[in-house]
């Protein structure tokens, strides 16, 4: 532009201008509004080696299928595909034991199917000790590697398995073969979210206490709190935790409502009112095998009844701009059911729903609007497996079981009795204690097979025989009824309170009702997993005198497997005997002191 030129323009500039200045204002639009980033959070927990699914047969004869991971994996794939970037899938603990095909293989087909699924992160259950040393012993004898198991199968997960409260006596440090801090750092929609692992501190109660003799299980609160402190400083926006702790709650109606969870039996509550609020923004509990959906002092907490039958579901909202959780927006499902085919009316495949049915109509789930399709190359692989433990699960016994033999966690039960019984005359004994937690599933009528044995009686313990006198028997049986879970117990009769909500013996009598005599010796059988201290039972045996206790290791065969060699050679139907043996009794008749014990875990 020429210097003569140069007036001319900018008189037209200034006219425009004012012509500009003095025209309306056009509205300028406010910059769009960013949505919340959606993280949905998927919960499993206590899985016990239920890769297959759980078959049932309704009154009408329909068979329906509930749980398995193939069939999980297609209700993963629609949230994926409803929420792509978005989904974390997190499991609360007890990956193994509880089948016949997870324990035939250690748990190589349960770690094979979840890293299928893209599991992100597990806690480190109580159950994942069970198999001890690799191969078919499961207690580390002398020279053992307590873990050996444990560590193949953490070599094998493409996820970490966490528990940053455990750590080795000798050190204090975390054990160095779990391969990390007992945390993991995550991105999951360019959010930054860490995840730290909890074990419950009665482990050592609630698994071969040889098998972890070198570790300690230190309070969840303080090793939650300064994880969750460590991830924030590193970086995370987001914290949550997989927790092999539970809580036990009666409602779920509310979410929002908490009062009909039990305090005394709800590890991961009391955890929660410990810790400053927001220091976890969400938690996937485990180990009580409850269907929990509740926001503990805000943080929400999924649980499910385990086996594979069921999962949680949380979403989280994070502001794009804060990277803060959006607590009001946030959802919780506690448990939703694992289906292939559900009720056309009823939209589920739980038993206990579909039997008071009146007309079923089977038709494919759906879920988030999306057909549910199980994993075909996931199915292909575990039948390939379990087609190789199916001939083992038919083998007959030779006997029959004429009538279902229920279990019960905190009664006397007829499966209690039987097996009980069986234990007794096995070892020769005069008395016989189980551990009801111990008992994993029920004995269907018909003709027993190893298989239903199996998963009944899943743990490879030995028979042993703890000999004590009449003040020691009593002591011991003062150590096992102050448990939440009833013993079942055959030669004698138990009388028991619950005194100031603990449960407490109230007397024992011999089978007729005459005392206990005041001299003379029992021989008590019992799992060795009890005589070894679990159950509650530690202190007790640990006042015997030497020599007391025989954990039965110079057998020949597990505790399963001389229970099926008594049953065939017995060849008689399993029959329950009549109820008694155990009775409850009221605080007044108990004659409950001031206070009580709180009772402690079971297996």
């Amino acid at each position: 532009m020429t210097s003569s030129s140069r007036p001319f323009a900018l008189g037209l500039l200034s006219v425009l201008f004012a012509a500009c200045a003095s025209a309306p204002h056009a509205p300028v639009p406010p910059p769009a509004a960013r949505e919340p980033l959606r993280l949905s959070l998927v919960g499993t927990n206590d899985l016990h080696g239920w890769v297959m699914p759980s078959r049932a047969t309704l009154p009408d004869g329909t068979v329906v299928e509930q749980g398995g991971l193939a069939t999980l994996a297609g209700y993963v794939a629609a949230l994926r595909a409803d929420n792509p970037g978005g989904v974390l899938l997190l499991d609360g603990g007890d990956l193994f034991q509880g089948t016949l095909a997870s324990n035939l293989t250690e748990g190589e087909l349960v770690i094979d199917a979840m890293n299928a699924l893209g599991y992100a992160a597990s806690a480190l259950g109580n159950h994942e000790f069970d198999y001890g040393p690799a191969g078919p012993r499961s207690v580390a004898l002398a020279g053992d590697d307590p873990f050996g198991a444990l560590k193949a199968r953490i070599a094998q997960a493409r996820f970490p398995v966490l528990g940053v409260n455990v750590t080795e006596a000798a050190t204090g440090a975390g054990p160095t073969w779990l391969g990390n801090d007992g945390t993991r750092m995550v991105e999951l929609r360019g959010v930054r979210v860490g995840i730290l692992g909890l074990s419950t501190p009665e482990t050592p109660k609630a698994t071969n206490p040889v098998n972890v003799a070198s570790l300690r299980f230190a309070p969840m609160a303080p090793a939650a709190l300064a994880a969750a402190q460590g991830l924030r400083a590193r970086g995370a926006e987001v914290v949550v935790a997989v927790a092999h702790a539970g809580a036990v709650c009666k409602r779920l109606d509310d979410p929002r409502d908490a009062s009909s969870c039990d305090r005394g039996d709800s590890e991961i509550i009391e955890m929660l009112e410990a810790l400053p609020e927001g220091t976890l923004d969400a938690v996937v509990a485990g180990h009580t095998h409850q269907p929990v959906g509740h926001f503990i002092r805000g943080t929400p907490v999924i649980e499910t009844s385990g086996r594979g039958r069921a999962f949680g579901l949380i979403e989280l909202f994070v502001d794009p701009v804060t990277r803060k959780v959006l607590p009001e927006r946030t959802l919780l499902r506690g448990s939703i059911p694992v289906c292939s085919r559900v009720d056309a009316a009823l939209g589920t495949c739980e038993e206990r729903v579909l039997k008071e049915a009146r007309r079923l109509e089977l038709v494919p789930a759906t879920f988030v609007g999306r057909a549910v399709v199980p994993d075909a190359g996931l199915e292909a692989r575990l039948a390939e497996v379990l087609a190789r433990v199916e001939q083992e699960q038919r083998r007959p016994l030779g006997v029959q079981v004429p009538a279902v033999l229920k279990r019960s966690y905190d009664a006397e039960s007829p499966l209690g009795s039987v097996l009980a019984d069986a234990l007794r005359e096995l070892a020769g004994a005069d008395v016989a204690l189980l551990n009801s937690g111990g008992l994993r599933a029920e004995l269907p009528a018909g003709e027993l097979t190893y298989g239903a044995l199996y998963e009944v009686l899943p743990f490879d313990n030995t028979l042993a025989v703890v000999t004590v006198s009449p003040p020691e028997l009593r002591r011991l049986l003062e150590a096992a009824y102050a448990h939440k879970s009833i013993y079942q117990v055959s030669g004698l009769k138990v009388r028991v309170a619950t005194c100031n909500g603990a449960p407490r013996l109230a007397s024992v009598t011999l089978p007729d009702g005459r005392p206990l005599p005041a001299q003379g010796r029992f021989r008590v059988a019992m799992p060795d997993f009890l005589a070894r201290g679990g159950g509650g039972l530690e202190e007790a045996l640990r006042a015997l005198p030497p020599g007391s206790i025989d954990l039965g290791e110079s057998q020949p065969l597990t505790l399963r497997d001389a229970l099926t060699a008594h049953f065939r050679a017995r060849g008689q139907p399993l029959v329950a005997p009549a109820a008694g043996r155990i009775v409850r009794v009221s605080e007044a008749a108990a004659a409950c002191p001031a206070e009580a014990a709180a009772p402690s875990s079971a297996r």
